[in-house]
């Protein structure tokens, strides 16, 4: 069997089990691997209407394990599947839900477009529910880009609108201006100086312990990527916003792989893989990229 990437529209309780519980038990009937990443109440939902065939499930809470949307390729779809490389496997994820942020939904919609790319010619069925009442029709419009099926309580049917390169290059625009921010421009002399002002910075924000590191990892993978592919120098940027912690890093490469830092790396493998590094330790990563010119912002929640 192919990929199958359809989007499902739920408007309450009874139509979001109806659309995903018969799904999976199909699944396990088949003896597929199935696992469903939505969030927290969504979850309790599907494993209440399950039961005891809940426990022949992976279950993960996407507000959770897929809360920077660059993350959930790697850390949960693909980690997932990449188990079972001769199997056809089934999975719902829901990375997109009302409580998601303007500055988070690009990254979303980024994300939906690539699940196409990542899992072309993939033995598996990825199911991504989306709430029609509470989403803005404007998500719902991206959905029918992203996803070549579309399913309703009325049934399933092609999307004549699936165009998914549209929306990973519509989103692709320079990021906004923050109020105020402290820079520090780069090159090999000076990179410890990236790692000791981010660390300023972070401890200020109260991070301590292994968000901390993850902070110092972040910067010193970005930095590091500047200097290699990047022309050899960097301009890092920091502030804070809305409860988070912005690192900013900004180089004169240009990104033209779409799944860059979005692929599994056996760490065994030479090469970089500081992109995937980024997406995997921080709380959300934006990035705007052209010839000639690319930013990358990793955004890290403030305790409390």
């Amino acid at each position: 069997m192919a990929f199958v990437h359809p989007a499902f529209f739920y408007e309450d309780d009874r139509e979001y089990l109806s659309g995903t519980v018969p799904f999976i038990r199909a699944g396990l009937a088949a003896g597929e691997p199935v696992a469903v990443s939505v969030p927290g109440p969504n979850l309790e939902l599907i494993r209440d209407e399950l039961g005891d065939e809940a426990q022949r499930v992976r279950m993960l809470d996407m507000t959770v394990v897929g809360r920077n949307p660059g993350r959930i390729i790697p850390g949960v779809l693909r980690e997932f599947a990449d188990h079972y490389p001769d199997r056809h496997v089934r999975i719902v994820g829901e990375p997109i839900w009302a409580g998601r942020t303007g500055t988070e939904y690009p990254a979303c919609a980024q994300h939906e477009a690539l699940i196409n790319l990542a899992f072309q010619g993939r033995r598996a069925t990825i199911v991504c529910p989306y709430d029609a009442k509470r989403l803005e029709p404007e998500i719902l419009d991206d959905a029918a880009l992203t996803h070549p099926l579309l399913q309703d309580a009325e049934g399933e049917r092609a999307s004549t609108a699936y165009a998914p390169m549209r929306v990973i290059e519509g989103y692709n625009v320079p990021l906004y201006e923050p109020p105020a921010a402290v820079a520090l421009s780069f090159d090999s002399t000076n990179l410890g100086q990236v790692r000791h002002l981010a660390n300023e910075w972070a401890t200020a924000a109260g991070l301590t312990g292994t968000r901390l590191d993850d902070v110092q990892l972040t910067v010193s993978e970005l930095g590091a990527n500047s200097l290699d592919h990047g022309g050899g120098a960097g301009v890092l940027r920091l502030w804070h916003e809305e409860g988070r912690m912005v690192c900013e890093v900004s180089d004169a490469g240009h990104i033209t792989d779409p799944l860059a830092g979005r692929r599994p790396v056996d760490p065994r493998t030479p090469g970089s893989r500081g992109l995937l590094i980024v997406n995997l330790l921080s709380d959300l990563v934006r990035i705007h990229t052209r010839e000639g010119a690319t930013v990358v912002r990793a955004y890290f929640d403030r305790p409390g």
